[in-house]
């Protein structure tokens, strides 16, 4: 049934009533949320030792979610499908129904690991020249050009992915899992400084769309820290998903809605933003769907790790990497800077190849296979000096694996954005979820669909800005932008080891990397791991690092001619590089859940029975 006309606004209020009050069309009581209006953001929980499950997130509220469908008898699909769609409440600059991602999942009956890549797709109307500005020929301006657009929309892949997920895997119906981000919608939770300060980062870009205004800036300003953020109009939004499914956002009335906004951005006469209008249209929102496909998979230390991949480069680049590195020993104490030093040139080299090979598979010959293989890694490491950095950029690998040759690609720009959100969900029955999802820059297109209270992605900016044919990056229609994005799950004999991913765009790859060099090889404990000081080596002549990393290791790699820059953005002055997500589950069977203590403000892992 699809609603239409003024009776949908009241059906949608009456809908999520239903929800809120008495859980989803059962009569059973809604999985999260308290009586208190605002939900109290408690950031000292960013880790938790226990058992019956567990869930990581960023922010306190979404991870509570999780852990309630949990104990309510849901498995780690419902879970992790719910904590999502509570992100879209409480991180709707990073996350949503208006973006996409790519959703990891391991079957402990089976062994099997699935992947879902649920990532946006380029309109049928967009052309090689999209991304240039007609009235000169030369490209637009990135940020905040570009970025806020319509030409910058794809095709939203977020809801088709939860979709998919519960059908295939879950134990409970969308509307039931939607119910908790609902009711967060409706009742509000507590601004803080993150949310307030990432509103201010962008309050030219809002005010430039009415709707986006009066949604985010209130009265011209922020929501200030401490107040009570409600977002009824999504809550009405997600209502109307539960009550007619799917088909409402890429087929109903809604569908026309989203096409219309790209097509005819609504912007403020008073803005001198250009925004160039998007093709994107109700044909494309009803043919979209996601992708099911094999894993990447590599050894390292004996254990199995799982990735996403192409469209992502998340799988093979963290893969390539980890293969280079399998040829050494790491560890602390005297042998940190060597260490270090292999971390750094793994990544450069795994950067290098990602560039000139990695695209959307379905326009793409990816080579795939032959990144993941030992070999290929063994021809990338004989390049690698143990003493000496290398002069970067480096030249990617020869496929036909003659030696240590190389290939020479010409350098290209990579605009991928550092928002973005992750989640980590494990069962009691040891399923496991790794979700990695966005809108792309923070506050994404910065186009919301009026009255609807999410906003629309830019994601198609991840494609690479001039057309070349030999790019693999380069735009297509129906094509998907390479992404960085890297849910990966690690099992050990078949069962859950970690379960870890991260925001960061193009740092996403080398935070997860780091994160497992430091839990593995440098003998960190998870916790540790994920709070230890980064850098990112993305085959530059220089490492950007964050400046507790600088401070640490700076004088361990100086011996090997390791150039180390504060770390930074190009929207923000925020040096902080990822906000992880992590799970570890011992052989004992004890969760340990590690959320960031502190970047983006900190998040929470949370388990079902907690061991303290």
């Amino acid at each position: 049934m699809i609603i239409t006309g003024n009776r949908e606004r009241r059906v949608a209020i009456g809908m999520a009533a239903v929800l809120v009050v008495g859980g989803v069309l059962t009569g059973t009581p809604a999985v999260a949320g308290s009586a208190h209006p605002r939900v109290a953001v408690d950031r000292s929980v960013s880790t938790s030792y226990g058992s019956g499950g567990a869930v990581s997130s960023v922010d306190r509220s979404a991870s509570e979610v999780g852990i309630q469908v949990l104990k309510r008898g849901g498995n780690a699909v419902d879970a992790a499908v719910a904590t999502a769609a509570a992100l879209g409440v409480t991180e709707p600059y990073s996350a949503g129904i208006g973006g996409g991602g790519y959703f990891v999942y391991f079957d402990a009956d089976t062994g099997e690991v699935t992947t879902l890549d649920g990532r946006e797709t380029a309109p049928a109307g967009i052309t090689p020249d999209a991304f240039l500005d007609p009235a000169t020929g030369a490209p637009y301006p990135f940020s905040p050009e570009l970025v806020s657009s319509g030409v910058a929309v794809g095709v939203p892949g977020t809801l088709a992915t939860w979709d998919t997920a519960l059908e295939r895997f879950g134990s409970l119906p969308l509307a039931r899992v939607l119910a908790p981000a609902i009711r967060l919608a409706n009742r509000g939770f507590e601004v803080d400084a993150t949310f307030r300060n990432q509103t201010l980062d962008n309050a030219e870009r809002f005010a430039a769309f009415p709707g986006t205004a009066e949604l985010f800036l209130p009265g011209g300003d922020a929501p200030e820290v401490g107040t009570t953020f409600r977002n009824r109009d999504l809550a009405h939004t997600l209502a109307l998903i539960a009550l007619n499914g799917p088909e409402y956002f890429y087929e109903g009335r809604l569908a026309g809605e989203i096409a219309d906004v790209v097509q005819n951005p609504r912007k403020d006469p008073d803005s001198s933003l250009p925004v160039p209008a998007g093709t994107l249209s109700i044909d494309d929102l009803a043919g979209y769907s996601v992708t099911e496909q094999a894993p990447t998979r590599v050894s390292y230390r004996g254990l199995d790790v799982y990735g996403m991949a192409p469209s992502s480069s998340g799988g093979t680049t963290v893969g390539e990497a980890l293969n280079i590195l399998e040829n050494h020993e790491l560890g602390s104490g005297e042998h940190l800077g060597s260490s270090l030093h292999f971390f750094l040139e793994a990544s450069a080299r795994a950067f290098a190849d990602r560039g000139a090979y990695v695209g959307d598979p379905a326009f793409v010959d990816v080579p795939t296979e032959t990144l993941l293989s030992q070999a290929f890694a063994d021809a990338r490491d004989c390049t690698i000096d143990p003493n000496e950095a290398s002069e970067r950029p480096v030249a990617a690998g020869a496929l036909d694996g003659s030696g240590c040759s190389t290939v020479s690609f010409p350098e290209r720009e990579d605009t991928e954005n550092v928002s973005t959100t992750h989640l980590s969900v494990v069962d009691a029955e040891g399923n496991a979820v790794a979700y990695t999802l966005t809108i792309e820059q923070t506050g994404g297109s910065g186009m919301t669909v009026p009255n609807r209270g999410f906003l629309l992605n830019n994601e198609l900016t991840d494609f690479s800005t001039v057309y070349n044919e030999d790019d693999p990056n380069r735009i297509e229609a129906g094509k998907r932008p390479r992404s960085s994005m890297a849910p990966t799950i690690v099992l050990d004999d078949g069962e859950v080891r970690f379960v870890l991913g991260s925001p960061g765009g193009a740092t996403i790859i080398t935070t997860v990397l780091q994160i497992l060099i430091n839990r593995i090889d440098l003998g960190m404990t998870l916790p540790e791991a994920v709070a230890a000081p980064r850098a990112s080596q993305r085959n530059a002549a220089a490492t950007p690092a964050e400046p507790e990393f600088i401070d640490e290791y700076a004088e361990v790699l100086e011996p090997f001619g390791q150039v180390l820059v504060p770390s930074g953005d190009t929207f923000t002055s925020a040096a902080q590089i990822g906000a992880a997500a992590a799970i570890e589950v011992e052989p004992s069977g004890r969760m340990i859940a590690a959320a960031e203590p502190v970047r983006r403000g900190g998040g929470a892992g949370l388990v079902v029975r907690d061991a303290r």
